[in-house]
């Protein structure tokens, strides 16, 4: 097993991705290292925004890879891999899991979980990934003003081990990472797509340019969102440059 080879817990952490990375400067890691904690003070997402958690009710952690078998062009497969993962643990539990480009995972139309990768690299090669997670599992009540936050415990209406539920999830991911390393991009990029929140339907989406309505029709290699409107027109999104309406 390579990722949940090693877990560090700290009860509390500002971050478990920026503690990772101070820990890697100083530190030889195992690849597949888990640094979680109970509580973030200051728990990040994508660009500034942050993740609401309460303390000891979600999984909360970051994953340490070091994929040198893809080069830095190719990294978006990592949130391939990892957003199926996670859609591999919660389809245990839960019907309607999907995921919402590029970063989060919804089931239905809620979001569930969110990932938050940051990569080092040096004369074009991956030196180390860290894999920063959060997945709402037992938190009943949301006080941000997230808009569709949901838990695990919310739609089951049951409460979750922390440590069981971070080695199952673990063990799922691990499964992902090992499809990568056996060289398996086609079925990758294949089940990432019919994965895909909205791929295919009709939908409502706004760019700078306006609203209009559109389907998902693919996803680029290096993680551009592709969607068609009703004239047959496409378009490519990199991130923040399309709104789901």
């Amino acid at each position: 097993m390579t990722i949940g080879s090693q877990y560090i817990f700290r009860e509390n952490l500002s971050s478990s991705s920026s503690f990772a990375a101070s820990f890697l400067k100083e530190n030889k890691v195992m690849e597949g290292t888990i640094i979680y904690a109970s509580f973030q003070t200051a728990g990040r997402g994508q660009i500034g925004n942050s993740w609401e958690s309460e303390s000891g009710k979600n999984l909360l952690f970051s994953l340490i890879l070091y994929p040198s078998m893809i080069k830095p062009a190719d990294q978006f497969i990592i949130s391939k891999i990892i957003s199926l993962g996670i859609c591999d643990y919660l389809n245990q539990y839960t019907a309607n899991v999907s995921i919402k480009w590029p970063n989060d995972i919804y089931v239905n139309s809620d979001k569930i979980a969110g990932i938050l990768i940051e990569t080092s690299v040096i004369s074009d090669a991956i030196v180390n990934m860290i894999v920063g997670i959060g997945l709402n599992l037992n938190q009943d009540r949301f006080k941000s003003d997230a808009p569709n936050p949901v838990s695990l415990k919310l739609i089951t209406g049951k409460t979750y081990n922390i440590e069981d539920s971070l080695k199952n999830l673990a063990s799922f991911l691990d499964k992902r990472y090992k499809q990568l390393l056996y060289d398996k991009r086609s079925d990758i990029d294949r089940e990432y797509l019919n994965n895909l929140y909205r791929v295919g339907k009709w939908s409502n989406y706004s760019d700078a340019n306006g609203s209009y309505e559109g389907r998902i029709i693919s996803v680029t290699d290096i993680g551009h969102l592709k969607i068609e409107d009703r004239q047959g027109r496409i378009y490519e999104y990199g991130y923040k440059e399309v709104t789901f309406l």
